[in-house]
């Protein structure tokens, strides 16, 4: 039976398979500025575009969008291979279109990561599909950053780094009824009532202190400072800040 998938509104089925002796006669033909072979050479290498794009089905992208970029890489490279080089076409042509439908990746990503870090992403996930085929059992983080050579985290950061993001108004669960968003399944621990009333309480005990108890709270606690810190900034002693450090802590408890 004819299993018939169309892309980009060309029947993947049909797609031709040229020969090496066809694809070498059409080159030739092609650098002699002949159309129709380049034509018939683009027809007969779609099918290469297409087993490129398979490496990319994870992304969430349309396979239109990527068959057309494909056939952008496939393009170029037909534009740019030398007869004169003793290597097949596929082999010139496949890092050529992958790094056409990288480059589309990158570019129309919400989100911009660095392209170093990208690189990094993509070459984890060659090495992740490398494994799975060697060993039919999905690898470990630390299994790719020793393929490749390089830090744990910087695998993960860079895996992290290309995950497309999730709308909080996206819905998780739907029964019928009125719908589950991921909104609804995300807490919010920093502005809880419980939480902010206890700030207003905290803010409320602070003002009752004197201005050498704020200073001191303030440099410790809201700008980070040691107590030797404070002592030289304030003219003071160590034992002295302590001292008034500690006061104060007491003053807030009992306000609070």
């Amino acid at each position: 039976m004819n299993n018939k998938v169309e892309i980009c509104g060309v029947n993947t089925a049909k797609l031709p398979v040229l020969k090496p002796s066809k694809q070498k006669e059409l080159l030739m033909r092609m650098k002699k500025g002949d159309k129709k072979a380049r034509e018939e050479f683009i027809n007969g290498n779609l099918r290469l575009v297409l087993s490129v794009i398979q490496r990319f089905n994870n992304r969430g992208e349309y396979v239109d969008d990527l068959f057309q970029v494909g056939c952008i890489g496939l393009i170029k490279a037909i534009d740019n291979f030398d007869l004169n080089q003793n290597v097949k076409f596929s082999t010139y042509a496949v890092p050529m279109i992958i790094g056409e439908i990288r480059r589309y990746l990158r570019d129309n990503n919400p989100i911009r990561v660095s392209r170093s870090l990208r690189d990094i992403a993509y070459k984890a996930l060659q090495v992740r599909d490398k494994l799975v085929s060697e060993n039919s059992k999905e690898p470990t983080v630390t299994e790719i950053a020793k393929e490749l050579n390089i830090p744990r985290e910087e695998v993960v950061m860079a895996l992290d780094a290309i995950q497309e993001p999730v709308s909080l108004f996206e819905p998780i669960y739907h029964d019928g009824g009125d719908a589950i968003y991921v909104m609804d399944q995300v807490s919010d621990d920093k502005n809880i009532d419980e939480v902010w009333l206890e700030k207003i309480a905290l803010k409320e005990a602070i003002q009752k202190l004197n201005e050498r108890e704020k200073l001191i709270l303030t440099l410790r606690f809201f700008e980070g400072k040691t107590q030797m810190e404070v002592a030289k900034e304030i003219g003071i002693s160590q034992a002295q800040v302590s001292r008034l450090e500690k006061a104060a802590l007491n003053h807030v408890r009992k306000y609070i």
